[in-house]
């Protein structure tokens, strides 16, 4: 039998593993976790486990997913709800998950995901609050489609596991923001899963830190 498990980065600060193992988990697959403690740049026990050398990685009933979005799109395919029904309103989540699988580079450079960091204020340049601003933007449009609560409609979908990472980054560094957006980002918070990644990553050894990540920020 085929052995079916995802490989996941430091949870503290792998995004792109929050993505997958999201994803994964909404389509209720059964699989193993597999740690691998990131060391900042290359890390060669995830080299030497992903074909990418990147994290998420997935396996399951033969199949092998290396790419955050294409473990969405696999999952979504053994579980349809979560892309929305209406073929017009499919196209939109998609449209909106791959800008952010692309893009917001300013974002990420500069607002790293580091979950317990105390980063009030920080970061905030202008090019930084232009994605930020192009982030609500798309909130307000794919939450006025979808009648919320999350950017898939009534259950999270793959378009709420591609932003899930930017909600724990406005915990960290809380820049502000309008009302919309300051409620989804406390409908994803509330969500179980989101709990569980935060209650596990709160349990990582110290030996897994990163200090540059750990650094408090002004």
């Amino acid at each position: 039998m085929a052995q079916n498990r995802i490989f996941l980065g430091t949870k503290r600060y792998s995004s792109w593993s929050l993505r997958g193992w999201m994803a994964v988990k909404l389509a209720g697959l059964a699989v193993e976790e597999v740690m691998i403690p990131l060391a900042g740049g290359s890390t060669p026990a995830v080299k030497a486990a992903s074909p990418s050398g990147f994290v998420p990685y997935l396996e399951h009933d033969g199949n092998r997913i290396w790419d955050s979005l294409a473990i969405g799109e696999y999952c979504a395919e053994l579980a349809p709800a979560l892309w929305p029904v209406a073929r017009a309103d499919r196209a939109h989540a998609r449209s909106v998950a791959a800008e952010m699988h692309s893009g917001f580079r300013e974002l990420r450079i500069n607002m790293p995901m580091s979950l317990f960091r105390q980063a009030k204020g920080a970061a905030r340049t202008e090019a930084v609050l232009a994605d930020i601003a192009r982030i609500e933007a798309v909130w307000r449009e794919t939450l006025a489609r979808s009648g919320g609560p999350y950017l898939n409609g009534a259950v999270p979908g793959i378009a709420d596991c591609m932003y899930a990472p930017v909600v724990f980054r406005f915990m960290a560094y809380a820049p502000e923001l309008n009302a919309i957006s300051e409620a989804y980002c406390a409908t994803m918070r509330a969500h179980p899963l989101m709990q569980d990644w935060m209650a596990a990553a709160a349990l990582e050894p110290q030996e897994w830190f990163i200090a540059a990540m750990e650094a408090p920020l002004s």
